[in-house]
């Protein structure tokens, strides 16, 4: 509003209060209406979020009990030798159950190449090739090359080795004998696990025979793979049946079953696959806390008499949907049948020992119940997208409260400029009222000071 003047100074008249209590008598049945309007906008917009709070653990447990998938995993449960363990599984949704006796006979290994003592150099300085030349390294099906500059030493060729960027898992390393005869001798180590991956180390010059495992001409050169550090496949024996893998990992050899080796022990494990169930019995017991909670909440959104269309809409819909008949699902028609009920005041109670039953008897057409075409989950998921997606029910109401918030900002910013010109029309009224009686004053004053200086002037008293 405008800037407080000192309106009465020439009057006398206390006229800044009668312009403060005039603007406030025209200011303050609007303010009113505005605080109002504002609290009840605010109300809808807070009720809205907690309707949005109140139903999103259920949206997140509709998504999981709508997908399919999720009731159709399997459970891998081992017992392992008391000695520790020896296999990891994993398992998808297409395995059968079963029970199977494991046992452990050998881990896969990569290949190892040590120098012969009669090819080893006396020192990591030693010169490997006086003239340079390339070695290539290979295993399986992976290969690479390493050059070395004229007068590598033994420690050059290490390192370059090490830092080749094509590398595929081999590491070179010295090993220093020392003693009477000291001898430094190259070690190089494969990666490449299975049988036939074998390191296999060529050079074009004669000169590096000595750090190969095929000498240039053809003859075997000075690094040499002993029986032991030979490349070699996992073994696994399954039900008396001997299986084997390139690597520690077995896959499919229980079909839609990855087994991997940990550990060789004469012992044996058993690994049985089954449905799992104790998945299912989760996922269920989240929905109904979750449904409840919702209900609840719900509950105290229509109660409170803001936006309850939108409470009271998605409540009736989420109580008549859980109980809804379901097609195709067996003996299951609706949730009642896995002892889940609907109590008093809509909010679910599980009987879990009817559902134990449930899960065991009829553990196929759960999921069918609550995933399949026409299925309690998926129509309640759709419901809640209904409402709470990005472009749903929820989200549209929110925008229209905040659309009215910006009208009633816009309102109340003219409002205060219409104040502004109000009060400044007063204050020219009474500016005008202030001059006037000022100025009879100051006449009536003049008469009186006139009157007194005639002769037998007398004023009374």
């Amino acid at each position: 509003m405008a800037g407080i003047t000192s309106a009465g100074v020439g009057s006398g008249l206390d006229l800044e209060s009668i312009i403060q209590v005039s603007v406030e008598a025209e200011n303050a049945p609007k303010e009113a209406r505005f605080v109002k309007k504002e609290s009840s906008l605010n109300l809808q917009l807070t009720v809205l979020g907690q309707i949005k709070s109140d139903t999103s653990a259920l949206t997140d447990a509709m998504e999981i009990l709508s997908d399919i998938d999720n009731f159709t995993k399997r459970a891998a449960t081992i017992t392992q030798p008391s000695d520790g363990d020896i296999i990891a599984v994993s398992t998808t949704s297409a395995a059968t159950a079963g029970s199977f006796e494991v046992e452990v006979q050998q881990l896969a290994q990569g290949s190892r190449a040590v120098q012969d003592d009669a090819n080893s150099y006396t020192a990591t300085t030693d010169v490997v090739t006086a003239s340079g030349g390339t070695l290539t390294f290979t295993a399986g099906a992976k290969t690479f090359d390493v050059t070395l500059a004229a007068g590598a030493t033994l420690a050059d060729l290490r390192q370059a080795i090490n830092d080749a960027t094509d590398n595929f898992g081999l590491t070179a390393n010295i090993i220093n004998t020392g003693g009477v005869s000291p001898l430094s001798k190259l070690v190089m180590s494969s990666d490449e696990t299975g049988a036939g991956n074998d390191l296999s180390i060529t050079s074009n010059t004669a000169e590096l025979d000595k750090v190969s495992t095929t000498a240039n001409g053809g003859a075997a050169g000075g690094m040499v793979i002993a029986s032991a550090d030979q490349a070699r496949d996992a073994i696994m024996i399954i039900d008396g049946i001997s299986t084997s893998s390139s690597s520690n990992t077995f896959t499919d050899v229980i079909q839609d079953t990855t087994i991997t080796a940990l550990r060789v022990d004469t012992n044996k494990g058993t690994l049985n696959i089954e449905t799992d169930k104790e998945s299912v019995r989760e996922t269920i017991e989240k929905f109904v806390e979750s449904f409840n909670s919702a209900i609840l909440g719900l509950k105290t959104a229509v109660t409170s008499k803001v936006t309850d269309g939108t409470a009271r809409g998605l409540r009736s819909a989420l109580i008549n949907q859980v109980g809804s008949l379901v097609a195709g699902a067996g003996s299951l028609q609706s949730i009642y049948d896995l002892g889940i009920s609907l109590e008093k005041d809509n909010t679910l109670k599980i009987d879990s020992s009817k559902l134990s039953d449930k899960l065991n008897e009829s553990y196929d057409d759960i999921g069918t119940l609550f995933a399949g075409a026409g299925g309690v989950g998926v129509m309640i998921n759709d419901t809640l997208e209904l409402y709470t997606k990005s472009s749903g029910i929820i989200s549209n109401q929110e925008d229209n409260v905040k659309l009215q918030q910006r009208d009633v900002e816009s309102d109340r910013e003219k409002h205060d400029y219409r104040m502004e010109l109000y009060e400044e029309r007063l204050r020219k009224k009474y500016a005008s009222l202030d001059v006037l009686i000022a100025s009879l004053r100051a006449q009536g004053s003049a008469v009186t000071s006139a009157l007194s200086n005639l002769p037998g002037f007398t004023r009374e008293k």
